[in-house]
């Protein structure tokens, strides 16, 4: 396997998960604070504020696993 190859597809698997992991991960915290974006309807503060914590998940979670993939490149 060439080098660049590898290093793109360890890109590749650190987006992925980063991504839907982190989102989930986010999801559940913003649930766990009580500020639910899923399933509440409307436009209010406690939406906005669970939609920033899976945007923070989806962000922190690619950074890290791209840290941890990558060797501190990505």
């Amino acid at each position: 396997m060439s080098q660049d190859f590898n290093a793109a597809w360890r890109a590749a698997l650190a987006d992925a998960l980063g991504f839907v992991g982190g989102g989930v991960i986010g999801l559940l915290v913003g649930r766990a604070l009580g500020w639910e974006f899923i399933g509440a309807p409307g436009w209010g503060m406690t939406q906005i504020l669970g939609l920033l914590t899976i945007l923070a998940g989806m962000g922190g979670c690619r950074w890290l696993l791209r840290r941890l993939l990558l060797g501190g490149k990505g």
